[in-house]
Parts: structure tokens; sequence; C-alpha cells
């Protein structure tokens, strides 16, 4: 069984695949609780919202919008955009400004109440 939730910071579409079709494949073996149904009904809907996204069947990442700003310097530095272990200009960036500018090329997905942000 996966686990998911909308309290991780970043999730990966082939979970949330793998997810449904579990609770889809339980159903057919009889009616599914109310929990799972929920659930399944819930990751469903995130699904939907999110096919559009380029590498959704292959794995595409869903970063929590209150993680965002921390996804969007790990990029940055993992890119070799900055230098994570130099202190200046590091101190003088401004991280939340460069996350809004990143969410440009993401759209954001309703999971339960909580927005993530997935590659557009």
């Amino acid at each position: 069984m996966v686990d998911i939730d909308n309290n991780q910071d970043i999730l990966d579409s082939r979970d949330i695949i793998t997810r449904i079709d579990e609770l889809e494949a339980e159903g057919l073996g009889g009616p599914l609780g109310v929990e799972d149904q929920e659930e399944l009904e819930t990751l469903q809907g995130v699904a939907k919202d999110a096919e559009g996204s380029p590498d959704w069947v292959y794995g595409e990442a869903l970063i929590r919008d209150s993680y965002f700003r921390e996804y969007a310097q790990e990029l940055a530095e993992d890119c070799g955009m900055v230098d994570g272990t130099a202190k200046w200009p590091m101190s003088c960036l401004d991280w939340a400004a460069a996350a809004e500018e990143l969410k440009a090329d993401y759209s954001d997905i309703d999971y339960d109440g909580i927005t993530y942000w997935i590659r557009a």
C-alpha cells in the first residue's frame, strides 16, 4: 500500500496513480469503506486536475505550497545556479520572490484543501 496524504511536502504522481489503482482494485472485490471511497474520489480529483502536466504518468512532483520556497532554493542549488555553501550572496537572496516567479511555470492543484504546485 502506497502512503499518500496532504501533509507531505512533495508527492510523486506515480504514487498517486498507484494508490488509485490499489483502491480501484479493492473496489472490484467488494464495496470500499467510507474512508477508502473518500480517498479514492479525492485522489481521482487530484489526478484529473494534474493529468495535463507533461510527465504526470512518468513521475511529476507535486510540491506543497508551504514548502515551495524551500523547493525553489533547493532546485536552484541542485541546478548549479547558486552555491548553496556560500554565505554571500545566499544571505541576500529573496527566496520568497524567487519562488513566486518560479510558480509561473507551475499550476496549482487542490488536494483536499491543501494547495500543491505541479509543473505546467
